[in-house]
């Protein structure tokens, strides 16, 4: 895509944004109907010629007209024609400027509000798709806000954004959306979402306290306003902007008169001169309206952010960002810091358009990352992870038979040894099949995957820094943080996603080497016991050790040893084996059992346990990659 369009259409203004995907950090607002901020708003003449924005408002010989019709989206169903009916001339407006050209590759991103589900965003998808615009994608205004916050230079919160628990307000005319973001992820509240309460409501009351001081007029704009709702919703409108203009530097016009005058050209024209001062302020946040049931926008809107509070199960926001035409209001922010005190409080510079420009920074944050989804997918399906690995095999294999081979003779050889001395095993040669059960079945258990713990993470310090090399280009190429794909922020807790089964890393002929030299410690264990019983035991001992001497004499050594094996020796002369000789016996060939652990990797088994080794955790570390991937910068799903 070349160029990404962000069409925030509203219940009270529409805004449309532009961005280019290259050479163009901040969207552009795009002019419709002559105002970069439009009202939402259509009529379609008796010629049948459509119009939209203010101009729909109040024109003449009109056969339809509708206003403030997207609120009513999710309750009535004729509201999707009148937003279809809007979205085709606006539309119309943007190809008759020359703004969007037929064929072009470019894409539309729409707002809704972040209550809606996903049956709600497919139906609202459908009718822009059927009013002929471009592939649209919807995303929630919320979101929208939040990108657009994230991405902007002025405010610098991107970082906080991305990492702290943030609750985005999005003030609308006739809503007021609510979103939680952690981590850069949208979580579900149990409540909230989108609330019918919106700016909308103080621009009535501001207007009601306008009529209500025109003095002589006041029953001539009222019967105007009774006859003819477009008029009253101009009016509306004007009030709106009038509020704005005020609650942007509320301390300079509550010094300085802030008043705005209409003529109203119905039957015969009338001026409405509009007004704000500190005491209308008030009245439009504390008077109580029987469109709140009874309460007043202040009450309405706390009521709201407690709701959002107890609804969140995790952690409260530490950021509030707040967007949409009267985030503006230090009432708002007072409101929002005494429901959330620990809460950073951070307004957009224009509100108005924050969202417009957020969604037309999605499409192009959805384009690199789909972008960056393919350069990491051709990472993926290289060799290079797999060379990385391979290269440093040797080194986690040698750890690895470090950390595991005196905790198998620990908790393995040495009760299998006491079983031998008690009877329980009947021959030493029966010792070679128990032994390999017990020591794979305590490969397979949760200590020695501990124990690799610790090996595997500083082992992967090397592996991760190679593979950066490759990864940090890519999220540079990207506009993407380089930490978005390293894998060091694994390192440091204490369950890595990168796993190595024990079990694995030995093969049966590795278990091998390893029951040959525990059998064979035995062995040696009693020859040399029974050589010297002689030496330390009773008359009978002695008689033991005469008749050994005699046999090894007879027989030899080797085939001593081989007599032994197959031999049921008494539990008498087996408890004359001591348990410490054995296990220091053990101590002293540990070094050599190791040694030959690694002769096994460099000869018969280094191809076998490098091709295992090397796919099973090269394709962990894949799977890592694309999980991280899937998260970079702020979802948009």
């Amino acid at each position: 895509m070349d160029r990404f369009f962000g069409f925030d259409l509203g219940d009270a203004e529409s805004a449309i944004a532009r961005l280019y995907k290259e050479d163009q950090v901040v969207p552009e607002m795009i002019p419709v109907a002559g105002e970069k901020s439009f009202i939402t708003a259509y009529a379609q003449l008796n010629s049948g010629e459509l119009l939209i924005g203010e101009k729909a408002c109040y024109a003449d010989n009109v056969t339809k007209r509708r206003i403030r019709f997207k609120s009513h989206f999710l309750t009535d169903s004729s509201s999707a024609s009148d937003i279809r009916s809007f979205a085709a001339g606006v539309l119309g407006e943007l190809y008759g400027s020359g703004d969007l050209i037929q064929n072009e590759e470019t894409s539309v991103y729409v707002g809704c509000p972040a209550g809606w589900d996903k049956n709600a965003r497919e139906h609202y998808r459908e009718i822009f798709e059927r009013a002929g615009y471009p592939p649209v994608r919807i995303i929630s205004e919320s979101r929208a806000a939040m990108v657009s916050a994230c991405q902007s230079k002025h405010l610098q919160i991107g970082v906080d954004i991305l990492s702290k628990p943030v609750l985005v307000v999005d003030i609308g005319s006739s809503t007021t959306d609510f979103a939680y973001i952690m981590g850069g992820k949208e979580v579900e509240m149990r409540t909230a979402g989108e609330v019918k309460l919106g700016g909308g409501l103080m621009d009535e009351i501001l207007l009601e306290e306008s009529v209500a001081s025109a003095g002589m007029f006041r029953k001539k704009i009222q019967s105007v306003f009774d006859e003819s709702d477009p008029w009253r919703t101009y009016a509306e409108f004007a009030a709106r902007r009038l509020k704005e203009k005020y609650f942007s530097d509320e301390d300079y016009w509550s010094r300085n008169k802030c008043v705005e005058s209409i003529v109203l050209h119905y039957n015969l024209p009338v001026k409405l001169t509009l007004k704000m001062d500190r005491d209308i302020a008030d009245k439009l946040v504390n008077r109580k309206t029987d469109k709140l049931g009874g309460r007043s926008f202040h009450e309405v809107f706390s009521a709201s952010l407690e709701d959002v509070r107890d609804s969140i199960t995790g952690k409260q926001p530490e950021l509030i960002f707040l967007t949409g035409g009267v985030s503006k209001m230090p009432a708002i922010r007072q409101w929002c810091s005494e429901v959330f005190p620990d809460a950073v409080i951070i307004t957009a510079t224009d509100p108005e358009f924050s969202v417009a420009r957020g969604l037309a920074y999605c499409g192009r944050i959805d384009e690199d990352l789909k972008e960056f989804k393919e350069d990491l997918d051709k990472l993926v399906r290289s060799n290079t992870i797999e060379e990385i690995v391979g290269r440093h095999i040797t080194t986690l294999y040698r750890d690895a038979v470090d950390t595991l081979v005196d905790p198998i003779v620990s908790k393995v050889a040495l009760p299998i040894f006491e079983k031998w001395r008690s009877g329980e095993i009947s021959k030493l040669s029966d010792t070679d099949v128990i032994l390999q059960q017990e020591i794979g079945a305590f490969l397979s258990e949760d200590e020695a995957r501990e124990l690799l713990a610790g090996p595997i993470t500083s082992w992967l310090r090397p592996v991760v820094e190679e593979l950066e090399e490759y990864t940090v280009p890519i999220c540079i190429k990207h506009r993407i943080p380089y930490t978005a794909l390293s894998l060091k922020s694994y390192l440091s807790v204490s369950d890595i996603d990168i796993k190595v089964d024990a079990k694995e890393l030995f093969a049966i002929k590795e278990m091998t080497i390893l029951i040959d030299s525990i059998v064979t410690a035995l062995l040696a264990i009693l020859l040399s016991t029974f050589s010297f019983i002689p030496f330390f035991a009773d008359p009978s001992g002695i008689m033991v050790g005469i008749i050994t001497s005699v046999v090894l004499l007879f027989l030899g050594k080797d085939k001593m040893q081989e007599k032994m094996l197959s031999a049921d020796i008494p539990k008498a002369m087996r408890r004359l084996v001591p348990k410490g000789a054995f296990s220091s016996r053990m101590d002293n060939i540990s070094a050599s059992v190791k040694e030959e652990f690694y002769k096994s990797l460099e000869t018969e088994k280094n191809d076998e346990i490098r091709t295992r080794m090397v796919e099973e955790i090269s394709a962990q570390i894949t799977n890592t990659l694309v999980k991280m991937a899937e998260v970079v910068e702020i979802p948009l799903g």
